[in-house]
């Protein structure tokens, strides 16, 4: 069962990922966001420090203080991604849950062969897995 601290930091991430899906960059008042979520600034910081890493794909700036914002940009993929980044991809987009990921990360690991194959099998495995 998840705690109501994980909805709460799920919330925040899936509105600014939503904000990310229509734009290139998402600018957001914390104060203002934690208001329409009904949460603490604090939440919101703990959320863009913990999700919105750089290992993740993401840029975070923060302005502090009277008209403060934070900008949250996606940093600009590679045009031919490993299968490891395309997995890091399909977690974050929540198409594969972190257990999932964790898993396909290690066989990933593990194969031989090349990257075309490993590619290949993760698409076949996230299928597998969606049911279709």
């Amino acid at each position: 069962m998840r705690n109501m601290a994980d909805s709460v930091a799920d919330s925040i991430e899936n509105f600014i990922l939503d904000e990310l899906m229509k734009q290139a960059e998402a600018m957001v008042q914390r104060n203002e966001l934690a208001q329409t979520l009904n949460c603490a600034p604090s939440q919101i910081s703990y959320v863009l420090n913990t999700r919105f890493t750089p290992e993740r794909g993401f840029v975070v700036e923060s302005r502090r203080g009277a008209g403060g914002f934070v900008r949250i940009m996606k940093q600009e993929s590679d045009p031919n991604p490993t299968s490891l980044e395309l997995l890091k991809l399909l977690h974050l987009r929540g198409r594969v849950s972190g257990r999932e990921a964790r898993l396909l990360d290690y066989v990933l690991r593990s194969m031989e062969g090349s990257e075309a194959a490993k590619q290949r099998f993760l698409e076949n495995a996230v299928k597998a897995m969606e049911g279709r």
